[in-house]
């Protein structure tokens, strides 16, 4: 992707006819992907979500956010396998932590597959700290379960994460 494409990305509001793409994308990324279910279910209670769009109407990825009280938690942020390590998943953050400004939280959670070393990598230098664990979180290989780390970000500490790498 050239340098054009990333600086015409465009971030838009999800809607139910996002959802294919949407999910083809999801089946791509993860062995245990969200449901059709879980992401029309999403939109309908009205949770914060984004589709990350190319110059030319690719999607490239999305995220999806529940608000609390005082807090935004991150449920599902994904770049499209063929696209990740350029720079959307941060973008995505970015949009993430202005909209939990704008409704004035104070911290965004996440949990994250405890084996997904990529990930929690880019979320620590995003800033984010690991807080906790959630043992048997997510479903794994052959009936089994698999620990989260739970991880979060105070705003008022994190223009520093603003500008990392």
């Amino acid at each position: 992707m050239s340098l054009s494409s990333v600086q015409a990305e465009l971030l838009q509001p999800m809607q139910t006819a996002d959802v294919e793409a949407v999910l083809g994308i999801e089946q791509r990324a993860y062995e245990f992907p969200w449901t059709r279910g879980n992401f029309v279910d999403s939109l309908a209670a009205g949770y914060a979500a984004q589709v990350l769009r190319a110059e030319d109407g690719q999607l490239l990825g999305y995220f999806l956010a529940m608000e609390g009280v005082g807090e935004l938690h991150l449920l599902n942020i994904t770049v499209a396998p063929e696209f990740q390590g350029q720079g959307h998943a941060r973008r995505m953050l970015d949009a993430l932590q202005t909209l939990a400004r704008r409704l004035a939280c104070e911290q965004i959670w996440l949990e994250v597959r405890q084996s997904n070393a990529r990930a929690r990598a880019i979320y620590l230098r995003y800033g984010f700290t690991e807080v906790g664990q959630r043992r048997a979180y997510y479903p794994a290989a052959q009936g089994q379960r698999e620990d989260a780390v739970l991880m979060s970000l105070r705003l008022d500490a994190a223009a520093h994460g603003e500008g990392a790498a």
